[in-house]
């Protein structure tokens, strides 16, 4: 891949963007100016690896990010408006600011605009991170030129560890839940009062009872994981809570 561009300003370009049904010409500067932002940048909104985890830890993360420092965290990708915002709203990352590179004007300026003509792609950026001050790149994480799509220093944790190597990471806390059940309620309430993010997987909607069962072995809701350990239903999740 091309050299980073650390030390250099970014890009002046002039993003096509839709809010409320309209065309919004957004600049630059109105991204990066005065303002210390986080940029990932990836190939294409709805792909695997973007939506299972390069948005969405960055998602996560945000509210530490923002405690170091970071004003703003910005999601790129060579996608026209009506796609990025429509990724947005299926992946729903509040934290994250998503700007459509659609014509590849940034990501060419940036030396991260690749062919990916051989998927069906055409031209698409190639998957990065950077930390920008004030129009000035300080910082980039460009994945290695390898085969396929790399993702190994562009992530979410790479970049609050260069910014912050003694930040705390908040837990990956995850619910199995069902509409109308007190206890999981109870269970989510007790999380957003400590002001702790969650996932909230809803049974009959995102997962059927079968599979639940398959993954935490219990038929009742709710069932609560953190960082991937099974914790239990809500009194379970309040004696770990109480334990913290």
């Amino acid at each position: 891949m091309a050299e980073t561009k650390e030390g250099q300003r970014v890009p002046s370009v002039t993003f096509k963007t839709r809010s409320n049904n309209e065309w919004v010409p957004v600049s630059s500067d109105d991204i990066f100016k005065g303002k210390t932002v986080v940029v990932f940048s990836l190939p294409g909104a709805f792909t695997p690896t973007c939506s299972s985890t390069h948005l969405p830890r960055y998602n996560q993360l945000a509210p530490v990010l923002k405690a170091n420092g970071v004003d703003e965290i910005v999601c790129m990708s060579v996608n026209d408006a009506f796609v990025m915002d429509a990724w947005a709203e299926d992946q729903h990352a509040e934290n994250v600011r998503f700007i459509p590179d659609g014509n590849g004007e940034f990501s060419e300026g940036m030396g991260m605009l690749v062919d990916k003509s051989d998927i069906g792609f055409g031209k698409r950026s190639w998957r990065y991170s950077m930390l920008v001050k004030d129009g000035v790149v300080e910082k980039m994480f460009v994945e290695p030129n390898k085969p396929g799509d790399p993702f190994e220093v562009s992530d979410a944790d790479t970049m609050l560890k260069h910014i912050n190597p003694s930040a705390k990471v908040p837990p990956v806390i995850t619910l199995f839940t069902r509409d109308g059940c007190p206890f999981c309620a109870k269970a989510k309430k007790m999380l957003t009062d400590r002001a702790m993010a969650y996932e909230e997987i809803k049974l009959h909607r995102d997962v059927s009872i079968h599979s639940m069962h398959g993954v935490t072995g219990r038929h009742t809701v709710p069932q609560v994981y953190v960082d991937g350990n099974h914790i239990g239903g809500s009194e379970d999740l309040e004696a770990y809570l109480a334990k913290r």
